[in-house]
């Protein structure tokens, strides 16, 4: 049997050395730097004089109904959206999901699949049926309020005779010419768009979106978002004009560049939203003025999803957020109200 060697003393202590400065580092950036988003790293004179039209300041920020507002009716249905344009609080963003159907369609959905949101599993006898295999007509037939549950309990669309017109799949067309052209013809309304597609029917669906955007005008009041890379790095080859958030690394890079105060050129971020979560409270926290301040600095909006509850609310108002995205509509336009 082969005695093994014994690591000597000098490889030791480089060894010992890498695992020190792995720990420093450690605890650096997810430890000590991160308690100190509270601290202020912009100047109130040192701001970036930019065109962003997302960014708020002192006009008092965006409400967004998260997928039309999800809690109030079924989530991205034209129910939902009919009930944000005629409730009597007024919302200023709509954001909702895309995906491509099996015959090119674009369609609004938050999931790659039907079940969570309607009876497909009853229609297609089958569970898991994703919308990219099925085609426009065939996904008419479902329910998509078929789950949705009110406060007391009840599913509304489930009763017999329920009026099922207005909880179909939705047609991004069909919804555009509902707004733009009945609901809010004066051009007023924005609009957060994300593409859930990857890869090639991501490129594709943003193809389609661009052109529609541009039938209807709306390409000025556009956010378009993805979590999928190849998507962004295709819109901004491609479609340079279109105001796009920032993905996932875009994000982390530039909270990391806010702990550390880095100097920015804004005009190669590549972005010019932020569209994140409020982070944990104390740890990691995305909600501060003092980011808020960074990002306007140069020139990037915040705009903080989903934000469900009042307190949440009151705080992003007072902190200078730009746009909240919010289920519940609602609720949260008496609380900007006060």
């Amino acid at each position: 049997m082969k005695q093994r060697k014994k690591m000597s003393k000098k490889s030791k202590i480089t060894l010992f050395s890498v695992i020190g400065v792995v720990i420093v580092a450690v605890l650096l950036n997810f430890v000590i730097m991160p308690l100190t988003g509270e601290i202020n790293r912009t100047e109130k004179a040192d701001v970036y004089e930019g065109d962003n039209a997302y960014i708020r300041y002192d006009k008092g920020l965006y409400l967004s109904a998260h997928r039309a507002g999800g809690d109030i009716e079924p989530e991205e249905t034209m129910k939902a959206f009919k009930n944000c344009m005629e409730a009597p609080y007024k919302v200023d963003v709509l954001e909702f999901d895309l995906h491509l159907t099996k015959d090119g369609q674009l369609v609004l959905l938050h999931d790659d699949e039907v079940d969570r949101t309607s009876d497909g599993p009853i229609v297609f006898g089958k569970e898991k049926v994703k919308v990219c295999d099925k085609t426009l007509s065939e996904l008419l037939t479902l329910n998509f309020g078929y789950n949705f549950q009110r406060p007391d309990g009840s599913y509304p669309y489930r009763k017999t005779g329920a009026d099922l017109s207005e909880v179909r799949i939705l047609p991004l067309k069909t919804l555009l010419t509902y707004l733009e052209k009945e609901a809010r013809p004066d051009k007023s309304l924005h609009y957060i768009i994300e593409i859930k597609d990857n890869g090639t029917r991501g490129n594709d669906a943003m193809d389609i979106l661009y052109t529609v955007m541009n039938d209807y005008a709306i390409t000025d009041r556009v956010i378009v978002g993805t979590f999928h890379q190849s998507v962004t790095n295709y819109i901004d080859k491609t479609y340079p004009d279109v105001v796009r958030s920032a993905g996932i690394a875009d994000m982390l890079g530039f909270y990391y560049d806010f702990l550390y105060n880095v100097k920015i050129d804004p005009k190669k971020l590549g972005f010019s939203v932020l569209q994140i979560p409020m982070g944990l409270r104390g740890y990691f926290d995305f909600a501060t003025e003092a980011f808020v301040a960074y990002a306007h600095k140069y020139d990037v909006a915040v705009q903080y999803w989903t934000i469900n509850d009042p307190e949440d609310v009151a705080l992003l108002q007072s902190i200078g957020a730009d746009c909240i995205m919010t289920d519940n509509p609602e609720m949260a336009s008496k609380i900007l109200l006060k």
